[in-house]
């Protein structure tokens, strides 16, 4: 028969530890610290960021970023897989998983942001389905022609009430649609319509979110909040809360070579922090949990006693039987 608890534990040294007691202690105090900064700082609280936002904050911005689009300059546009084909993707040697995977979520930014919308508005709309008929129906050289030509406009656009002006110029349909463009952003339809999916709930934002992405104002808005990859964004939140301090690690290694570089080290650059950060991450986790079977750094913490220093009461020296023994009372 095996050992007895009594019998297992017996010559083991034993000292007094309320873990109730500690844990209830704990949690009190962290109620009571939560309440107190709550009452004191309240939460954060930024509105939410839409396309209408964009549109009624910055039109010249958007309207460049519409134009853009079109002419599959933006980095939706030309980013590869999951979205389209249009780029390679990050990769390091063999290791490519936004190739393996493929095109999951199908997105033609040109189409996708900035055509089909006008679509949907131009049924009651004869002028701006006239519009849309001219640029479909005109050649790729053509568009090119147009929009070349509306770009290097923009820089020198004014905004009046909302509405951007470029000066004269042969621009095709391109202000028709443009302006229209704009009026169904800043109405708040363009946000209802890159997310409808046929679902009653409406969760999915990769649209709406690449749109702004392409765009200066989105991210504007997180250079302001200090949420940027530079500026350790991945654990900050915004205004002058705490974040999430347990993506330190990952965030750090966007700071520093070879991450920082674009020539980088062994393959690893800024190019693909991403996919080499992720390998990195892997890597290191595996070794974390592989500690109690590396040899050398499993004997640390016994070079290193820092636990003797936490539990110090528990090593230190133990008192002679006979000193405990008290003086017989006369």
């Amino acid at each position: 028969m095996g050992a007895t608890q009594e019998e297992y534990y017996r010559g083991v040294r034993m000292i007094r530890y309320d873990l109730v007691k500690e844990l209830a202690i704990a949690l009190g105090a962290a109620g009571l610290l939560g309440l107190v900064l709550a009452a004191a700082f309240s939460s954060p609280d930024v509105p939410q960021v839409t396309i209408a936002t964009w549109a009624q904050s910055d039109p010249l911005d958007f309207v460049t970023t519409a134009a853009d689009e079109l002419a599959g300059s933006t980095t939706s546009a030309g980013y590869g897989n999951p979205y389209n084909t249009a780029g390679e993707g990050q990769s390091w040697g063999p290791i490519g998983p936004q190739k393996w995977f493929g095109t999951r979520i199908p997105i033609d930014s040109a189409n996708a942001f900035v055509i089909q919308p006008l679509q949907r508005a131009s049924f009651s709309n004869a002028n701006l389905a006239s519009a849309l008929k001219t640029w479909q129906d005109s050649d790729a050289d053509q568009q090119g022609k147009w929009l070349d030509a509306y770009s290097k406009a923009l820089p020198d656009a004014t905004v009046t009430d909302g509405n951007v002006a470029v000066v004269a110029g042969d621009y095709g349909p391109l202000p028709v649609m443009m302006a229209n463009l704009l009026g169904i952003a800043q109405a708040g339809a363009l946000d209802g319509l890159l997310v409808s999916g046929g679902h009653f709930y409406q969760t999915d934002y990769t649209q709406p979110l690449l749109f702004m992405g392409d765009g200066g104002y989105l991210s504007g808005l997180a250079d302001q909040a200090h949420l940027t990859g530079s500026q350790w964004g991945m654990m900050n939140e915004t205004g002058s809360y705490p974040g999430q301090t347990w993506l330190w690690l990952y965030t750090m290694w966007y700071q520093v070579f070879p991450f920082t570089s674009d020539d980088g080290f062994l393959g690893l650059n800024a190019g693909n922090a991403d996919l080499g950060i992720i390998i990195l991450m892997t890597l290191l986790t595996t070794a974390l949990a592989l500690v109690p079977f590396i040899p050398g750094l499993r004997d640390v913490p016994r070079w290193l006693p820092i636990h003797r220093l936490i539990w110090r009461r528990y090593y230190a020296p133990r008192r002679s039987s006979a000193s405990r023994i008290e003086a017989p009372q006369l």
